[in-house]
């Protein structure tokens, strides 16, 4: 990809987690939503990210992300400050977890500044950060081609409010199956996800972890896309995040249109980049994949729902 290229921006966290789980443990692995999606989408398109780390970030996490191809000159670092830092513990499902430890730290006090030359970026995908700063990212831009957005459960909680506001930009909205009920107040996910059309996204992408995830499209279509059964997880952490990469990254690239075909394919590219991340901890797995491998996987999760059809008559 050139210069030329649609540039994707997304803006979220960068951290620093604790990460425990049944077979291993790891004190100072990197994460935060920003760098998932980030490496996760840099095979598929020219990313930019925006985030805020402290002194203590390792230069090598940010020399990777450098080495994917992605703009780094948004991510301001706190000289004297600390990286968010999140401890967590996994069940044995691996599904289930319980929050240890969160230290904001530098995080607290994060107001998106963008660069000059990012606020015409084509793509916008925003990552879970508190919805006024959501907003704020908007009040700095030129009106993106497609704009991403993800939430959670204590945003839907405290800032309603705020982020019904925020929802009224966004194409395309990413959250799980539990989120979505609490949105719209509708325990049945086809009324919940006609719900939560109705505030603004066109779209909405409901993430069900190991179930795969859904799509309702703009044009009232449902579409699902399925996990890749693997023998092992190693780390769930920045699954969803990654799946949020590999679909914005694939409507971002070149003569791609955010069409029903298009949507569709960018939710099995979301579902392969989940996958890989899954297989190590932090984004380790998401390191020197090529254009075969993911495209490999890409086939195997196509074969998953291909069969033969057969009438009856």
């Amino acid at each position: 990809m050139n210069s030329q290229s649609p540039q994707l921006l997304v803006v979220g966290s960068v951290a620093i987690d604790w990460i425990i789980t049944p077979r291993a443990e790891r004190k100072e692995s990197v994460g935060g939503s920003a760098t998932f999606f980030a490496m996760a989408a840099s095979y598929l398109a020219q990313v930019r990210l925006v985030g805020v780390v402290g002194g203590d970030f390792p230069p090598a996490a940010v020399a990777d992300l450098r080495a994917a191809g992605v703009d780094t000159s948004g991510l301001e670092v706190v000289e004297d400050g600390k990286t968010f830092r999140w401890k967590g513990q996994y069940h044995d499902n691996m599904n289930d977890r319980t929050t240890l430890e969160t230290h904001l730290n530098c995080f607290e006090h994060f107001a998106p500044k963008l660069p000059p030359a990012y606020r015409e970026s084509d793509y916008l995908f925003l990552a879970n950060i508190q919805p006024r700063l959501q907003e704020r990212v908007f009040e700095q831009m030129k009106p993106p081609r497609l704009v991403g957005l993800d939430t959670m459960n204590l945003w839907i909680s405290i800032a309603n409010d705020d982020l019904r506001s925020v929802l009224k930009h966004v194409d395309v909205l990413t959250l799980n199956d539990e989120e979505a009920r609490q949105l719209s107040g509708e325990h049945n996910l086809v009324k919940a996800a006609r719900a939560v059309q109705k505030l603004g996204p066109k779209n909405l992408v409901i993430k069900r972890g190991e179930s795969g995830a859904l799509l309702f499209d703009h044009d009232g279509s449902i579409f699902s896309a399925p996990a890749l059964p693997l023998e092992e997880v190693v780390d769930p952490t920045g699954a969803g995040d990654s799946f949020a990469g590999g679909f914005m990254g694939y409507l971002a690239r070149p003569g791609v249109e955010p069409n029903g075909a298009s949507l569709r394919t960018a939710m099995i590219y979301g579902s392969v980049m989940a996958s890989f991340c899954v297989e190590g901890f932090s984004y380790d797995r998401l390191v020197g994949l090529d254009a075969a491998t993911i495209q490999r996987r890409f086939e195997a999760f196509s074969a998953l729902t291909n069969f033969e059809r057969a009438s009856l008559v």
